[in-house]
This record gives structure tokens, C-alpha cells and sequence, in this order.
């Protein structure tokens, strides 16, 4: 414990303030405000003057040990650290582990871990306190102690079990009545029981001993292990009362507990509404090689992935152009036309949207918002604020506008230039940065989806190309099971979730091959992956996959500039090309999954290659012209619930799984012509 003491603070005036005020011994304070980030407190005195408070220090340095005793004076005592325990750093302000009886029938041990990840003693014996210190096992990280039972006052050794910064569990035995000669003669006290297959321990939580040999601890998923001797413990064993110890295994074993699957991931903020959605099954696979090679992404990465965004679904969005240039495209007064926002330095991407408030990624990193502050249009750095960071990507999809509840804890999430998730809170426009940091030895190369398939998880692709989440209640990562082949393209991914009242979705992604793959969960078989492929032998997946339209269809755009509908039919999963907007010949192609019978629909095709587009095709010959009608490989956006944007052009639902082509749209900085009507926005 630590205790906290009365500091006076003193101001100190500037020679502009009159000596009278200077000279004051007692300055009396009328009232006060804490600033808006937090770091000031300004006070106004009843002589009129205004007073800053900042950077005060409290009275002692954390990390100390203190002492209470309230029949002594003074009742708080510290323990000052001897000069082998302080190399290790100050304590972890967390739960400890009390031993009597361990060095004598009059002693008392109190452990501890140190912020170096060692475990430490502190140990009274014959009226005189000393420091003692374990260690930790080789290259791991100490982060929690689990507390014994009393029941274990009977064995002949004590054990504490330790979670790492890496997830596993270790034991340290440590036998009673333990002399100073005999401390030096111990061997392997360590003893690693590693983890459960595909999910680590929670690191910084401790386990619960509910019974002799039987512990359970908090997984990184959130899901409960047991940690038990084989024949005592497991899914099916309730409390046992009498057992041979002698009898039994000295091996401790590992057991998945069934949990219910939630919004959350079993936390305590889960909601009545979703009911018990059974449960997810133990797994039974190996662990993951992971690839120790660092990834560089392509020079347009950010670009291509963010280069457009929605801020209001059929009225208004944002396409960043190759230069930089920030354009919106608005439909006001029954009129379509562009607006330019311009700025200082070019722009890489939009990497979201909240309430109206649209935020950019320059050519350094840097995070702005462009919003509308009264009737005027206004840029904010959010990179310069407190602890702001250069960032590279942000959230896929923000939702359809005006469809989103808005409340007290709301923030977006963005991938900083050293792999690490940054959590950004904008609710009540009180603007905060958090360093979520990353998976152990992991840097992050894209958001997959945030919020949508699970509420409180940001799942996130490692630039080793394996899938991880992060949840922002408990703040743990995990990471997903992941087959070797597997590796995952490091490009923004889509939820797919039918309904809101159900837990089944999937998460869709491109594989580094360029194929189309699934990560499905529902309640009778937990999560699987599915591998759909290409549409066809000769084309690959060159973009990150459009919206979920539906719950049971979503676009993507092929090698070959066409583009793509994968959708289920009768719950069977079918590959259709749609073409490109002047593609009017109409060859469109159905296949089932597997690839077996093909057959022709003309149903993704133009409605009139000419009747609806808004750039000028009515003089094929012209030799100035320079277009060309494939769809560019750039991440497709939502424009209503029926309707989807690419660049640039418009497609639209008719009818179930059928899509016509609804118009092309020109853009100042295409070499296309076109008739379009820009403006600059102020």
C-alpha cells in the first residue's frame, strides 16, 4: 500500500504581478476548474488573479512498499528496498500472496513482483525483516501471482503459480521450513506448464484455487482453464473432498471450460438480450509457426485501402486522388457536384467517419479531422495532441450514416506506423489517445473489423499475416488459430453478421495468394476457416472486399478489372461476374462453389451503357480520350443499403442477387470528359 501525504503548492507570480500579491503569506482561492485535457487545474483568488496549476509530482514515487499498523506511531510504515531488490525496478501494484510458516513457526513471507517481471520476497523472521529475490524463469516476464490455499499448509512444499507477459503458467515450489543453506541447493523450482492449445493465459490476472491441485485461469479469449492433476479436475468433475495425493500424477494437465459466447467475449458488460448462445468447444489443434520475416507494404498500400469513405449514405463522400487531393462528391439543390477540401499537405486516405466528422491521413501519418464548426469548415491535428501518433489505417466500414447509436464510450481505432493499435476517443468531442499496443513480438498491418461482428473486439491483421483480436474492456489480445499455409494479405477485411440478434457471422479477407477466405462462427461448431478461392483459374483478388449487403453478399474486384459477386444461393456459396460498367454484352457468369456446372444469367450487366453515366461515351474514336472502363483496385464503399461505389462508378440492386450497373461518375482529375460541376468548400 502506499500512503499519501498533504503537499502545500506555492505559487510563484511573474514580475507583471503587483508586489502586494507577492508578498501575501495566504493566498485564498474562490474558485476552480480542471482543463480540458486534464493536466490543469486554474484557480480564480479573491483578489482578482488568476492562478495555473501544472506538472505536480506527488509526494513519494510509486512502487513502494508500505506498512499499516494503527497500534503504532506513526501507523504507516515503509519498507525501504535493499540495493539488489531496487535494480529489479519498483513493485506491481498488484495482488501479493501471504505465507506464514514458510522459514518457522513465527514467520511471515509476502510476495510480491517487481515492474522487471521478478518475483520478490519479503520476509519476516525472528523480528527482522529482509528482502529476498526469486527470480523469474529464463527470458519470461512475471505478471501475476495466484494466491494458495490453506489447505496447503499440510504439504510439504508450497507452490505459487505465475502467469507471463507470453501467456504461459508457471510453478514455483518452494519447500517449508526453508533455511539459508538449503535456498542455494534448489533445482528446477521453476516448473512450466505452458498453456492450453490455440489461447494463453490472461496475462496480469490472477487464477483461482478452488480446490487442491485444481486452478482455474482466465484465458486471453475469454474463455476459463482448468489446471489440474490427471483424474482430478476437467469439464465433467465436480468438488472432490477426499483423494490420495501419493495416487496421483505429478503432472498437471490442461482442461478447456465451455463458456458462453457473447458480445464480448464473456465479459461482465454482456447483454440479457443476446441469451446464452451455447457455447464455444474446446479446441484441439497445434500452435502456429509464425513468419519471423518483416513486411513492407507497397508504396500506394494506404491509399488503395482508404482512398474512398461514405459520410452520408446517398448524399455525400470522399475520394482522395494520386496527388493528394481531397475531393467530395455532394448532391445539394438537386444538383451533383464536387467539392474541394484543400489543405496544406497531400493526403493518403480517409480513415473514417464519426458523426460527421471525417478523418484523413496525410503524406507524414499525421491524423486530421474535417469537420464543420459553425458555418465554417475546419481542420483539427489529432497527431499533435497529447500523446497522438502517426498512424497508416483505420476501420473499414463506419456504418450507415444516421443508423448508429452514439454514446459516452465511443472511439475509432487506428494502426500507428510501428504496428501498434491506438485507440482514439471522440464521444462528447473529448478527444483522448490510448496505446493499446500489440500482440507479443507482432506488429499490425490493417483493422479487419471493428465493432461489427463482435461488439468491444477490434480484430486486427499482424504483419506476419495472422489474424489477432483485441478487447477493449479487458484489454487482452488473443490470437486466433490460424493454420500454417495460411497467411492472410494485409488489407482490410469485412464482418458479415445476418442479424444483430444472433452471434453467427463471418469475417472476410483476401489471402496472400489473392483468394477469398472466411473465418465463420456459429453456436454448434465454434469458429472455422473457409478457404472460397478465386472465381476463376486466371484472376486473383486485387482489393479488399466491398460491405456485407444483406448478410449474404459482398463484391470484389479480379485481376482482370472485373468485378465480382460472391453470394449464397439455397446455401450454397456462387461466384457471378459482373462485368464493368461498359461492358453492355452482358457476359455474366455463374459458378457453385465447386466450381462444377457454369451457367449464363444476364443479370449483373449495364441497364444502358450510355442512358445513365455521367462522363461523355457517345464518341468511341475520339483519340484525346484516355479511359479506361476497368474498375481500379481500390476498396470499395457502401452509398446506400441497395447500392455500392467503386471508382468510380455506381452499382445497384434490383432484385435479390441481381445488380445493374447504375452509372459512371466523372471526376475533375480524371482523363476522362465528362460534365461535372466542382466548387471549393470554405
Amino acid at each position: 500500500m502506499k500512503l499519501s501525504d498533504w503537499v502545500e503548492l506555492k505559487p510563484a507570480f511573474n514580475q507583471s504581478i503587483n508586489k502586494e500579491a507577492e508578498q501575501s503569506s495566504v493566498i485564498q482561492m474562490k474558485s476552480g476548474t480542471v482543463s480540458y485535457d486534464g493536466l490543469r487545474v486554474y484557480f480564480c483568488t479573491k483578489t482578482g488573479l488568476l492562478l495555473e496549476l501544472s506538472e505536480v509530482e506527488p509526494p513519494s514515487p510509486t512502487g513502494d512498499l508500505y506498512e499499516y499498523d494503527k497500534s503504532s506511531r506513526p501507523s504507516w510504515k515503509k519498507h525501504l528496498q535493499s540495493e539488489e531488490t531496487d535494480k529489479d525496478g519498483s513493485l506491481v501494484p498488484l495482488q501479493g500472496c501471504m505465507i506464514y510458516g514458510l522459514s518457522g513457526d513465527h514467520s511471515v513471507s509476502l510476495f510480491l513482483l517487481s515492474k522487471g517481471g521478478k518475483l520478490v520476497e519479503r520476509r519476516l523472521h525472528q523480528r527482522k525483516w529482509k528482502w529476498i529475490t526469486h527470480g523469474s524463469p529464463e527470458d519470461h516476464h512475471l505478471t501475476s501471482i495466484t494466491p494458495f490455499l490453506e489447505d496447503e499448509l499440510k504439504e510439504r512444499f508450497f507452490s505459487l503459480f505465475l502467469t507471463t507477459s507470453t501467456g504461459s503458467v508457471f510453478e514455483y515450489q518452494i519447500p517449508k521450513h526453508l533455511g539459508t543453506a538449503q535456498e542455494d541447493q534448489i533445482s528446477e523450482a521453476w516448473q512450466n506448464h505452458m498453456h492450453p492449445p490455440n489461447a494463453k493465459a490472461a496475462r496480469g490476472i490472477p487464477g483461482l484455487k478452488f480446490q487442491l491441485c485444481r486452478i482455474l485461469f482466465a484465458l486471453d479469449d475469454g474463455r476459463l482453464a482448468e489446471l489440474h492433476l490427471p483424474g482430478l479436475g476437467g469439464q465433467n468433475s465436480g468438488p472432490t473432498n477426499q483423494f490420495n495425493r501419493k495416487k496421483l500424477s505429478s503432472k498437471y494437465i490442461w482442461s478447456i471450460l465451455d463458456a458462453p459466447e457473447s458480445e464480448g467475449w464473456n465479459g461482465e458488460y454482456c447483454t440479457e438480450e443476446r441469451g446464452p448462445m451455447n457455447c464455444i468447444a474446446g479446441t484441439s489443434r497445434s500452435r502456429l509457426v509464425k513468419a519471423s520475416e518483416e513486411y513492407r507494404f507497397p508504396d500506394n498500400w494506404i491509399n488503395t485501402s482508404f482512398r474512398l469513405r461514405l459520410v452520408q449514405a446517398g448524399v455525400s463522400f470522399f475520394i482522395i486522388t494520386e496527388a493528394g487531393l481531397i475531393f467530395e462528391y455532394l448532391y445539394t439543390e438537386s444538383v451533383w457536384l464536387w467539392l474541394r477540401h484543400d489543405h496544406s499537405t497531400p493526403m493518403r486516405g480517409a480513415l473514417g467517419n464519426y458523426n460527421g466528422s471525417v478523418f484523413f491521413v496525410d503524406v507524414y501519418g499525421t491524423l486530421l479531422i474535417r469537420e464543420r464548426s459553425n458555418n465554417e469548415l475546419a481542420w483539427i491535428n489529432c497527431t499533435a495532441m497529447r500523446k497522438g501518433r502517426q498512424v497508416i489505417g483505420g476501420p473499414p466500414w463506419d456504418g450507415m450514416s444516421g443508423k448508429l447509436k452514439v454514446t459516452a464510450e465511443d472511439a475509432l481505432f487506428f494502426v500507428s506506423k510501428s504496428g501498434r493499435l491506438l485507440q482514439f476517443s471522440v464521444a462528447l468531442r473529448k478527444f483522448k489517445w490510448k496505446d493499446c499496443r500489440s500482440p507479443p513480438e507482432t506488429k499490425l498491418a490493417c483493422i479487419i473489423d471493428q465493432e461489427v461482428f463482435r461488439e468491444n473486439i477490434v480484430f486486427v491483421v499482424g504483419r506476419n499475416g495472422r489474424l489477432y483480436q483485441y478487447n477493449k474492456v479487458t484489454e487482452l489480445w488473443h490470437e486466433h488459430h490460424q493454420s500454417q499455409h495460411l497467411v492472410l494479405s494485409r488489407l482490410p477485411g469485412t464482418a458479415m453478421r445476418p442479424s444483430f440478434f444472433s452471434l453467427t457471422g463471418s469475417l472476410f479477407m483476401l489471402s496472400e495468394d489473392g483468394g477469398l477466405v472466411e473465418y465463420h462462427w456459429n453456436a454448434w461448431n465454434g469458429w472455422n476457416w473457409v478457404e472460397h478461392g478465386t472465381p476463376s483459374k486466371d484472376v486473383t483478388l486485387v482489393a479488399p472486399p466491398s460491405p456485407c449487403i444483406k448478410g449474404n453478399q459482398l463484391f470484389l474486384i479480379g485481376s482482370d478489372g472485373n468485378i465480382y459477386l460472391r453470394y449464397m444461393d439455397q446455401l450454397i456459396w456462387r461466384w457471378k461476374n459482373c462485368g464493368f460498367p461498359q461492358n453492355g454484352d452482358g457476359d455474366t457468369r455463374d459458378q457453385t462453389e465447386m466450381g462444377a456446372n457454369d451457367r449464363m444469367q444476364e443479370v449483373c450487366m449495364d441497364n444502358d451503357p450510355t442512358a445513365n453515366l455521367d462522363i461523355n461515351l457517345k464518341n468511341p474514336n475520339d483519340q484525346n480520350r484516355k479511359c479506361d472502363p476497368k474498375v481500379a483496385p481500390t476498396r470499395p464503399i457502401p452509398f446506400s443499403e441497395d447500392s455500392v461505389i467503386f471508382e468510380l462508378a455506381e452499382i445497384q440492386k434490383v432484385q435479390d442477387s441481381k445488380w445493374v450497373w447504375q452509372r459512371i461518375i466523372g471526376t475533375p482529375t480524371s482523363s476522362c470528359k465528362g460534365s461535372y460541376l466542382t466548387a471549393l468548400a470554405s
